[in-house]
């Protein structure tokens, strides 16, 4: 980066604290002291040691070890050395978070994701044989207490059976993936890293450039608008070589484990089954009339235009003020949103912010967006923000802690049954959203703000729903044209524009440049078909709060017991308890039924 480049962000920076107050920064300490601490390389033997110790120990020998009522010794030698390589490998992540832009970083990171893969592979025959295990057998062995805990694990295991292949081929693909699919998401990484973008003369990162598309001037969006395109049209060439060798990546691998849709490996790890997934995009394609088409219609209206452009897709309503949140006054609300539902929510989440488990500033080369990395149970969570004081930032950070709360209460279940399955790791985080949503708008009393919140919730709402459902469409097209040869830039544009103007409908006018938008949206590289978990999650969450609303005492209890459960139940038997069913049709049009809602209520403000 050049000094020029450096300066800019800096005053951006700059002026930005200033208006929010000081913005916390995370203590990675919890983990490794730094980078170049002994503990890191001492951690890194050790786990190779036990590694090779445990492949000797173990390899070949657990159909004995099962008849022998011993499996459960093996299954927690295999848990701990997860917890191990999963701290030295969520402290590489985090600290390249902080900056993907840095030689010194990129090389750490790197280097760890290759010496923690080589473990790996001495531990890779575990799971692979006892999918070998004789079903009897393990049914026996499971009447002993000790392993009978480890069972959802195991339960986990055995559904991938059938697309395990032999030994030597899991190795290959396994030691293959830091220079495959790996290197091209590090790739992806430190292009979208990189990326300036400059606005009116002043050269700004890519977080900063897209939150003047919120901008409360019309000039500014648009300005934003075109140097984002113009950026995203000069790396457009690198992401499509990207994108069509990750989807070309993932059809090898889906061909090879025999999997016979694009997106059923993203079903298998979410546990959820395929039918309930078509479903749901049924339902909220079904829905964009009424839901995002109405709403951008109303929304031009708004502004005196027949069509919006773009730009203006979330921009603040016209003649409402806007201002900067402060960091201490988002906090407070959060905290005390949370608070209101159940005391101990909120004290979970107060612990983020006293004992430095946030990162928030925006500081150049920071990964972009947000996220809750749960790293593991024998540490805590870190959540990490580009907090800029916008209204949208405190639902932000509402949603991310939602996210470390439900993974604080999983921790319980160990290193192999606490990570939550993606169709349900939204709920807390959307849950604690509309939590802080309504919490905001019971104490805002003047027509125009809680005009104004509505329709900001709304536009969240569709960004979460009739977005991430677009985006899964977008990901379909791509991964089933590429089975056909590679995709130009030009055809996947035509794609990201198709779906766009599908969702988005006829009252946003989807102007030049806006074909590249694709570009930098890093699901797409980083996890395919993600996206459609935050709709599962949205529309769960929705009908969730509805019964909230309805129910007598015991439901935080429930809610409790729902996130503790961590990865150790499927989504039916944790519904159950609220009457809610994902497998009915009629659940997804409940949940969409309350966005609908809201955007009644928003036209009937115009009577």
């Amino acid at each position: 980066m050049s000094g020029a480049h450096s300066k800019i962000s800096e005053d951006f920076a700059l002026s930005t604290a200033a208006a929010l107050g000081p913005l916390p920064e995370w203590n990675l300490s919890h983990l490794y002291a730094g980078m170049d601490a002994p503990e890191v390389a001492a951690d890194l033997a050790k786990s190779l040691e036990q590694a090779k110790s445990f492949e000797s120990t173990y390899k070949g020998r657990l159909a004995e070890l099962t008849a022998a009522g011993r499996l459960a010794e093996a299954v927690l030698a295999y848990e701990a050395l997860d917890d191990l390589t999963g701290r030295i490998g969520s402290y590489a992540g985090l600290v390249y978070s902080e900056d993907t832009s840095d030689p010194k970083r990129q090389k750490f990171y790197g280097d760890l994701q290759e010496k923690l893969t080589d473990v790996w592979s001495h531990l890779l025959f575990f799971t692979l044989e006892l999918n070998r295990l004789d079903d009897a057998a393990l049914d026996e062995a499971l009447k002993d207490e000790a392993l009978a805990r480890y069972k959802p694990f195991l339960d986990d295991v055995r559904k991938e059976r059938p697309h395990q292949l032999e030994d030597r081929v899991e190795q290959l693909f396994h030691e293959k993936s830091v220079t495959g699919g790996g290197a091209w998401r590090r790739l992806f990484d430190e292009t979208v890293a990189s990326m300036r973008f400059d606005v009116g003369g002043e050269e700004l990162t890519l977080e900063p450039a897209l939150n003047l598309l919120q901008d409360g001037d019309g000039k500014v969006r648009e300005r934003a608008a075109h140097a984002l395109a113009r950026t995203f049209k000069a790396n457009a060439r690198v992401m499509t070589l990207v994108t069509n060798v990750l989807a070309k990546d993932k059809e090898i691998s889906d061909r090879w484990r025999k999997f016979e849709d694009v997106a059923d490996a993203r079903h298998l790890a979410n546990r959820v089954e395929r039918e309930v997934v078509e479903a749901l995009v049924q339902a909220v394609r079904a829905a964009y009339p009424r839901l995002s088409h109405r709403y951008y219609k109303l929304k031009a209206k708004w502004f005196g235009m027949e069509r919006l452009n773009h730009w203006d897709r979330n921009a603040p309503l016209p003649s409402v003020p806007t201002r900067q949140i402060p960091w201490g006054e988002a906090r407070d609300t959060v905290l005390g949103a949370y608070g209101g539902f159940a005391p101990e929510m909120a004290d979970i989440a107060r612990r983020f912010f006293d004992e430095r488990w946030i990162d928030a500033p925006a500081r150049a080369g920071k990964a972009p967006g947000a996220f809750a990395h749960p790293t593991v149970p024998s540490a805590h969570p870190y959540v990490l923000l580009n907090y800029l004081g916008r209204p949208r930032d405190v639902m932000t950070l509402a949603h991310e802690l939602g996210h470390g709360v439900h993974q604080v209460l999983a921790g319980h279940n160990g290193a192999l049954m606490a990570p939550t399955p993606l169709t349900l790791a939204e709920t807390a985080s959307v849950f604690g959203e509309m939590l802080t949503f309504r919490a905001m708008l019971a104490k805002t009393h003047d027509p125009a703000q809680r005009k104004a919140m509505l329709a900001g919730k709304v536009e969240d709402m569709l960004n979460t729903v009739v977005r991430q459902i677009a985006f899964y469409s977008f990901e379909r097209k791509v991964h089933l044209e590429r089975k056909m040869g590679e995709l130009p830039t030009e055809r996947v544009n035509a794609l990201w524009m198709e779906v766009q103007s599908e969702s988005l409908g006829p009252a946003i006018r989807l102007g030049e440049g806006y074909e590249t938008f694709w570009t930098y949206i890093g699901h797409f590289t980083h996890s395919p078909f993600y996206v459609y978990a935050y709709a599962f999650g949205d529309c769960l969450v929705n009908s969730l709060y509805a019964v909230y609303e309805n129910a007598a005492d015991g439901f935080a209890e429930r809610y409790f017991a729902l996130l503790s459960a961590g990865g150790t139940k499927h989504h039916s038997e944790l519904l159950a308890p609220f009457g809610l069913d994902a497998a009915d049709p009629a659940f997804w049009n409940t949940g969409l039924g309350l966005i609908e809602r809201m955007i009644d209520e928003l036209e009937a403000m115009e009577a």
